[in-house]
Formats: structure tokens, C-alpha cells, sequence
């Protein structure tokens, strides 16, 4: 346990708003006794804000409404005065034309609302993808003493005795079913079977990667990250965290005193030892960025290769969230992983990541691996570049078809979604099992937002040919539940002009996965000719927040994030009067 100088009740930031003899705060004190609070509630006590992204947008979070009153029981506990604050849910499952387009919105709002309150602490309440790393971007810009709270795994699904992940076998069935190999009535089954409770995807898909995430970084408590949603161990964590926080404002533990270029380095081996989503890349950029860690993706690549990967969770393992909690969860796996680990790393816990490890335990070996049997023996996320990714783009290695890691073949190109939607299962489509599947517009700006596109479908008449993966590339993202051979992230995306707009029909693209290169077999000259040729495309949005994200977002490589919030520079607090 860390020994840092208690704070005194007069140095609390409510202080501020509460506790002076003038007008000013005789209107706070008087609108707080308006909710029924007396002065017993407020006086001399933490003030720690529930940041709450529950919705009935966002079928993730269905529990949270009732985690925060769970929170709010440890933070009474403790001496604190809690108080619920709903933020923007970003709902992976309904809002188009992706999350990703509002995840720096949901920042920007975490960020003003915890600065703009009489806020000493805050308790972050997320799971669904954006809603990590969204919650944590603004926190850790804010910098108030701050713990995140995942909302957990669903448990399994299941169908006809078959366990069912989700997301993952909702491509792999939904392949079977464009195959004509599942009929209108297990269809429906499997519907009904695959999302059964409360909670986000049980695979290791970006919502339980970035859950990991957290707890890698030290921003949530050990242990926290696996737990389903319905456990009432669940239930549990979410007092202790309540009860920490008011802790956490006492020692005055903020996120900058956890968020060093170490814990991100943690974060990434975790991510590689797990076999995370490609998603945690640019979400991971953009956290290093707002804490002022220079981070590249070159460092992703540089981990991944000296860390093996152990968790054998779908889509590129074999087990479910469930299971990889039962087995020892992340505190067991980074206990196999403890000389890769900067262990000296400060949590919420006050305590070091070593000593939050200490003492772990794994209880099955098939699920997170011993290091001399790992699922492979790097890590699960490799960077390529080459002349039509200069910038870098990324594929999940571990979820791919190994014949197909070196690979050439002719490109088969659509323009944009709606071009392949409307072609990519046309009978008449010039494509084979040696084709490389090429879309375009679908980046950070082109899409806009990038969403989810990565895992491009395979052509029906290929499908009845029993080919189930290809080589596919895009300047999009891919769910982290999916799988493939998919090349993602490109960039510069083809949206602005990189060399990925200028890929054609026919044009042979070579993809060697272990050489960490992605080349197309056209010469400069030519090149050079289709760049002159180009035309840039119209703005997407003309006003409004899209006209802000069109403006100021950067390139995959970079994080999406805001050019303008980028950095440690914090908003100087604001005037109580």
C-alpha cells in the first residue's frame, strides 16, 4: 500500500462549492437539502460522481442501473456522498453507423462533467466497446481520483447442445446460412440461444479485451474484469469499487499517477497474452495520448513478438469469458506472464500490479495456458506495412487461416459498403478462393467512423465451394469477435487520398504476415498516375458534431482521437463564484 498524504476535509474539490459563508454556496448547500440531503450527508465528506452509461439503447448494460446502487451502498459505507450522473451510452448492437463515430464524444462529455461538479472521485460504469475506453479518455483528462467498473460478461449461449459465443458464431452460422446449410427454424434457435443475460459478449471480443485493458492499466480493481455480469460476485465488486473510491479521494490516487508509459506497455502484453481485439490498438493509442504517452504502433508489434498467447478464449481459442474466469481470470494469466509485466506499476488498489498478482492462482490449463503449451507462442496482433499501408494497418494472426498468412492474389475491389453489399454474392463476381477481397471508404472519415466492416463476407458461390476464409483488407475496423484473415486499420485511409484508393480490380496484392508486409504489385509510376487521377471526395457532414469529427479526428495509426484533446494539458478548473 502506497503511503501518500491523507487529504484534510477543507482541501476536498466540493469543498469549494460547499463549504464557504457566502451566497454562492448557500445556493449549492440549499439545493442539495431540495433532494432531500441534510447537512450530515455532504459535510467534510467526499462527493463521488456515478458516471453511468445504462440505457435501454444499450442492451449491455441492462444491470447497470442497479450496479450503481451498489456502488452508492459502498460509498456510504465508507463516508462518502454519492450521486448518480447518466452520461451518453454508446450501444454497440443499434447505433449506426458505428460507435466509434461517438467514442470521442462520450470523452468529451466524461471530461466536462466530472470538471464542471462538485465532484471528488468517480466511479465509471461502462462494458460496452466505446464505453471503456470513452470513460477513461475523459477521466484521465479530468484527473480526479477515478476506478472503472466493467459490466461484465454475459454467460454462454446455447443451441441443440452446442455452446454458443456471441458474435463469433453469429458470423459462423450466418456463413452456414447464406451456404444453405441452416434452415429458417435453427435460425431462429440460435437467436434466442445466443444472448442470454445481462452483460457484454462473452467472447474476447474489444468489450471484454478492453475490460481487461482496464485492470492491466491498474484503473479497475484485480480480479474485476471477468466477472459475468449476473454473479453476485458482480454485485460484490461493485460495492468494494464504491468503497475504494471514497479511498482513492483521501490519498488523492489520480489517473495520472497510474496511466505511465509503463502501464501501458502492461496493457499491451495483457492484450497480446489474451489474444485481445485489433480494437484495443486504436483505443489504447488514443488513452496513451490523453495521459501524454508517446505511444506508436510499432510498440504493439514489438510486445507481440515477445509475448506468448495463453488465453484460449474465441474467437481465437476455444473457451468463453465464463470459463477464463473460473480458471483464475487475468490475475492468474499475468501471473504466468510476471517477467514481461512491469510490476512496479501503481493501481487503484494503492498496491502495485505485483502485488495485486501475488498469490494467483490458474485452475485450468487448457483455458489460460501454462507458457510452455501456449495457444502461440507470440502474441495474437501483428502490424504490417507496405506501399498501400505506409502508416501501418493490423490483422489478428491468431484468428486466421495459417495457409493463408503468406498469400498472393488479384485484388477484387468495392468502392465502398454499399458496392460490395450489392455485388459481393453476384453469381456473375469474378472471384476465387485466391482473390483478395479489397473495400475501400470505409476509414476513420470515409465511412465515416469506421465501423465494424473488417470481417468482409466471402462470396456466396464461395461459400457452397466450402471456402470459409480469404484474404480480406479494408481501412475499416473488425468486431472483436470476429475472425479471419482480415487486414485492417489501413492507413492512411483511402477516404483522404492514400495509396490504398488507388488499389483496382486485378491488381496482385502479397500479404506475409511473418515478414510484417502487405505490398501491391504496381509500379510507382503507375501509382503515381492513379493518384494524379483522384478526385477528393465531399465532405460527409456539413454541421454538428460530424462536422467536428470530420475536422479534427486522426488516422487509425494516431487513435481517432481529437486532434485538439490529444495530450496531458489539463482545462484549468473552474471559478466558484
Amino acid at each position: 500500500m502506497t503511503d501518500r498524504p491523507r487529504k484534510k476535509p477543507e482541501d476536498l474539490r466540493s469543498a469549494k462549492w460547499f463549504a464557504p459563508d457566502d451566497v454562492r454556496s448557500f445556493g449549492h448547500r440549499s439545493r442539495l437539502k431540495q433532494m432531500g440531503f441534510d447537512d450530515v450527508d455532504y459535510r467534510g465528506k467526499p462527493v463521488i460522481a456515478i458516471l453511468n452509461t445504462w440505457s435501454e439503447m444499450n442492451t449491455c448494460h441492462t444491470h447497470l442501473r442497479q450496479r450503481a446502487e451498489e456502488v452508492k451502498r459502498g460509498v456510504y459505507q465508507m463516508g462518502g456522498l454519492p450521486l448518480e450522473v447518466p452520461v451518453m451510452s454508446l450501444g454497440e448492437m443499434f447505433m449506426k453507423p458505428t460507435t466509434m463515430l461517438y467514442r470521442n464524444l462520450l470523452a468529451m462529455e466524461a471530461e466536462e462533467v466530472i470538471r464542471c461538479h462538485p465532484v471528488d472521485g468517480v466511479v465509471l460504469l461502462g462494458g460496452c466497446d466505446k464505453t471503456n475506453p470513452a470513460l477513461i479518455m475523459g477521466a484521465t483528462t479530468a484527473n480526479v481520483p477515478a476506478i472503472y467498473v466493467s459490466a461484465g460478461p454475459m454467460i454462454k449461449g446455447g443451441w441443440r447442445g452446442q455452446t454458443l459465443g456471441s458474435g463469433s458464431d453469429t458470423w459462423k452460422y450466418w456463413d452456414e446460412r447464406r451456404a444453405g446449410n441452416l434452415c429458417d427454424e435453427a435460425w431462429t434457435e440460435i437467436e434466442n440461444g445466443i444472448a442470454r443475460s445481462a452483460g457484454h459478449c462473452m467472447t474476447m471480443g474489444t468489450a471484454s479485451t478492453m475490460g481487461s485493458i482496464a485492470e492491466a492499466l491498474g484503473m479497475s480493481l484485480p480480479g474485476s474484469s471477468s466477472i459475468p455480469a449476473v454473479f453476485a460476485e458482480h454485485q460484490r465488486m461493485a460495492v468494494q469499487s464504491g468503497r475504494r473510491i471514497v479511498e482513492m479521494v483521501w490519498e488523492d490516487l489520480k489517473p495520472s499517477d497510474i496511466l505511465t508509459a509503463a502501464a501501458f506497455d502492461n496493457a499491451i502484453v495483457t492484450d497480446m497474452a489474451i489474444g485481445g481485439s485489433t480494437n484495443a490498438i486504436v483505443h489504447l493509442l488514443a488513452m496513451a495520448h490523453r495521459a501524454g504517452v508517446d505511444l506508436t504502433l510499432d510498440r504493439f508489434d514489438e510486445l507481440s513478438q515477445r509475448t506468448p498467447f495463453l488465453g484460449n478464449v474465441r474467437p481465437s481459442g476455444k473457451h468463453l469469458m465464463p470459463d477464463f474466469h473460473d480458471a483464475g481470470g487475468l490475475r492468474g494469466l499475468m501471473s504466468r506472464i510476471t517477467d514481461l509485466l512491469n510490476l512496479d506499476c501503481l493501481t487503484v488498489t494503492g498496491k502495485t500490479i505485483g502485488e495485486n498478482i501475488a498469490g494467483a492462482e490458474v485452475y485450468d490449463d487448457d483455458v489460460i495456458r501454462p507458457r510452455d503449451n501456449p495457444v502461440s507462442p507470440t502474441g495474437g496482433t501483428c502490424v504490417v506495412r507496405g506501399n498501400i499501408a505506409p502508416d501501418g494497418a493490423v490483422i489478428k494472426r491468431t484468428a486466421a487461416d495459417p495457409k493463408l498468412l503468406k498469400h498472393t492474389g488479384p485484388a477484387v475491389v468495392f468502392r465502398d459498403y454499399n458496392d460490395m453489399a450489392v455485388r459481393i454474392d453476384d453469381p456473375d463476381l469474378d472471384v476465387t478462393a485466391d482473390s483478395v477481397i479489397v473495400l475501400q471508404t470505409a476509414g476513420p472519415l470515409g465511412a465515416p467512423g469506421m465501423p465494424e466492416w473488417g470481417m468482409l463476407p466471402i462470396p456466396k458461390k464461395l461459400l457452397k465451394q466450402g471456402v470459409r476464409d480469404m484474404v480480406r483488407i479494408s481501412d475499416a475496423r473488425m468486431s472483436g469477435t470476429s475472425y479471419g484473415t482480415c487486414v485492417l486499420h489501413v492507413s492512411p485511409e483511402s477516404y483522404v487520398g492514400g495509396p490504398f484508393a488507388f488499389v483496382q480490380d486485378g491488381d496482385r496484392i502479397t500479404l506475409d504476415v511473418e515478414a510484417r508486409s502487405i505490398h501491391l504489385h504496381v509500379d510507382d509510376a503507375e501509382l503515381q498516375r492513379r493518384r494524379d487521377a483522384w478526385q477528393k471526395p465531399a465532405p460527409r457532414y456539413t454541421r454538428g458534431f460530424g462536422k467536428l469529427y470530420s475536422d479534427q479526428v486522426t488516422q487509425a495509426h494516431q487513435g481517432c482521437d481529437f486532434v485538439f484533446l490529444e495530450g496531458p494539458d489539463h482545462t484549468p478548473e473552474p471559478e466558484i463564484h
